[in-house]
């Protein structure tokens, strides 16, 4: 069961527009989406989970309409936002129960089993009987995913999934994503690079409702190969700097400015090629639409 979206837009009513001519083919395991804050990667998101209607296109899972069958698409979804709230002083068993019911799954003991087999999954069956309020946010953040796997969804949304959490949260649930790729199309939204680079095969960069690259992580690193410089430069130079050659990003080194740009000849004047990884296409992309 493949996800198909051709020719989705979207403009909202102040003249934006989240969504510019969108057309994927997802397959199963992890989907990165990648793109800065307000790239349009949510409104994705919520038009693929039924959330809004898109103002022109398709999409389908599988045999499913999602535009005009939210119902059908809802029953094989699982979906985490990146605002997941809680009900207070609510134990994580007895949540994940309620949402069980809600789920439509009536059956007391095929519940209990769902419901200690979930929080086994997400590693939280020791800490079932405490409130879901007062776990950490990479617990918080795993139970949200036992929430969206009720049901056994054919396609799985996540929201910026690892913002916030330590590293050793961040690499527990990536673990699980992982895990539940092996058998489920996972949609991970997000602007944190690593997370692509390290879980999914394939990927796309989005800016401004905009896809602007679309392919394997590995591939899109080759695409930039011999083509990123870089050179320590002077603070009160870079604005000179980025005004002659395609800067696309920079950061301090131990304590010295290094400058990155793109060239695909030798720019000369002290830079020097750079290794390349998944952040120079994403710059490169972003701010310079410089790939594709």
């Amino acid at each position: 069961m493949n996800l198909i979206i051709e020719n989705l837009n979207k403009v909202y009513p102040n003249g934006v527009k989240a969504l510019n001519n969108v057309n994927l083919t997802i397959e199963k395991g992890l989907f990165g989406l990648l793109g800065p804050n307000g790239a349009g990667k949510s409104t994705l998101m919520r038009t693929i989970a039924a959330l809004q209607d898109p103002d022109t296109g398709s999409i389908k899972l599988g045999d499913i309409d999602v535009i005009h069958n939210k119902t059908a698409l809802r029953e094989q979804l699982g979906y985490l936002p990146q605002d997941f709230g809680f009900y207070p002083k609510v134990s994580a068993w007895d949540l994940l129960n309620h949402f069980a019911v809600l789920k439509g799954i009536s059956n007391k003991g095929e519940r209990k089993e769902l419901v200690s087999a979930l929080l086994q999954q997400t590693n939280l069956y020791e800490a079932r009987k405490r409130n879901v309020s007062e776990y950490s946010g990479g617990m918080r953040q795993r139970f949200g995913i036992a929430q969206a796997l009720i049901g056994n969804p054919s396609l799985v949304i996540v929201d910026e999934p690892t913002a916030g959490l330590d590293p050793m949260e961040r690499n527990r649930f990536q673990n699980l994503l992982s895990e539940i790729a092996e058998q489920t199309i996972v949609i991970l939204s997000t602007h944190i690079v690593d997370d692509v680079k390290n879980l999914c095969r394939k990927m796309v960069i989005m800016n401004q409702g905009t896809i602007l690259y679309e392919g394997n992580p590995s591939d899109a690193v080759q695409k930039v190969e011999g083509k990123i410089w870089i050179k320590p430069i002077e603070s009160n130079t870079f604005s000179s700097y980025k005004e002659k050659y395609n800067a696309i990003s920079s950061s301090m080194v131990h304590g010295s400015l290094m400058l990155r740009i793109y060239s695909e000849t030798d720019p000369g004047n002290g830079f020097e090629l750079a290794p390349v990884g998944l952040e120079d296409v994403y710059f490169s992309a972003i701010v310079n639409n410089a790939i594709n």
